[in-house]
């Protein structure tokens, strides 16, 4: 397994700026995720590891030694893609087996090689079958399979699990989850979807625009974002313009006690829907109507008209109604506020 780091990694196509020298730094053994809209450079990034495109500029090592003079074959750095890539005229067993032929491995070593791997992938006793008969999860196990075959370093992942039905990414998420703890390999997921990002990773890349915007744990990322962008990137908040003066805060709808911060003018307090809660109009001071309820689940989002601002609370509670009558508690688990779209 090998410690990721890249430097001031730059590429463009056709004079387009894809990344903007970018760096990271990914220990040995970490599962990244680079998170980001299409088009902001995630899927570059991993070509760029494992060989496909060379940079413009900047430098990619593993184990503090430098890759980029090495061909594809040789870094041992293996994207597995959303389309799986399987050779349809061979069957697992053959697929699995690919990578260590061409590196004329001998066939008593290949054989049990593949079979160890068959039994890792939980996919004992499939060997025969060809890609044509295997579901989407199989044929994805079949991909990773192929991928540890021959032994990579880094284990890329570009949106494995964009294909497949809602239970079978699940499933999926955690299979490579155990699997990678497993093995201890690092590895680079691509997504876009937050959630993904949030449930799979030691730590997030957020990308935008060819820029890693924030690289930090998921924790950190939703609960201490260093933008408006960032915190916009994990879900719908509420942000409140005021001001800050000796020590409260002041909006044009409530004022909340902000201990120890400093008097500022035009800021934006950013609020999660966690921390919105609703109650019987009776209890509470600060009052509003529900204008809007998209049920979920275990969870309830509301949209509640509170004067001249609409403001969003996720709730377990899914009894109240459009046009509902309620009062508004807001107690911020953590204070974070932006000016100019930047955390203060």
């Amino acid at each position: 397994m090998a410690s990721v780091k890249i430097v001031n990694l730059t590429k463009s196509f056709n004079n387009v700026n894809v990344l903007n020298s970018i760096n990271l730094d990914i220990n040995q053994g970490e599962f990244i995720t680079l998170l980001g809209k299409s088009g902001c450079g995630k899927s570059t990034t991993l070509k760029l590891i494992a060989g496909l495109i060379s940079p413009d500029k900047g430098d990619i090592l593993f184990d503090k030694n430098s890759i980029l003079n090495q061909k594809t074959q040789e870094r041992q750095a293996v994207i597995v893609f959303q389309d799986y890539s399987l050779f349809p005229h061979m069957n697992v067993f053959e697929n699995i087996e690919f990578g260590l032929k061409m590196k004329k491995i001998e066939k008593k070593i290949r054989q049990k090689k593949v079979m160890e791997l068959l039994e890792l992938v939980k996919l004992d006793g499939f060997e025969k079958k060809f890609p044509s008969e295997l579901s989407g999860g199989q044929k994805q196990r079949v991909a990773i399979a192929r991928t540890l075959a021959v032994n990579p370093k880094v284990l890329l992942l570009d949106e494995p699990f964009s294909s497949l039905d809602i239970n079978l990414r699940n499933e999926m998420r955690s299979f490579i989850l155990e699997l990678q703890k497993k093995l201890n390999i690092t590895t680079i997921l691509v997504t876009h979807d937050k959630e993904e990002a949030l449930m799979m990773s030691d730590k997030i890349a957020v990308m935008i625009d060819g820029n890693i915007a924030q690289f930090d744990s998921p924790m950190n990322l939703y609960e201490k974002p260093i933008s408006k962008d960032i915190a916009n990137v994990f879900g719908q908040r509420n942000y409140l313009k005021g001001r800050i003066k000796n020590g409260i805060f002041i909006s044009d709808i409530f004022d909340i006690e902000l201990k120890g911060h400093e008097n500022i003018d035009n800021i934006e307090l950013m609020i999660s829907r966690e921390d919105v809660k609703i109650h019987n109009k009776k209890i509470y001071g600060l009052k509003g109507i529900i204008s809007k309820k998209t049920y979920a689940g275990d969870i309830t989002y509301y949209e509640i008209n509170v004067k001249t601002k609409t403001i969003v609370s996720s709730s377990s509670e899914s009894f109240y109604n459009i046009g509902d009558e309620v009062s508004i508690d807001i107690k911020p688990k953590n204070i974070i506020y932006f000016k100019n779209n930047l955390k203060k």
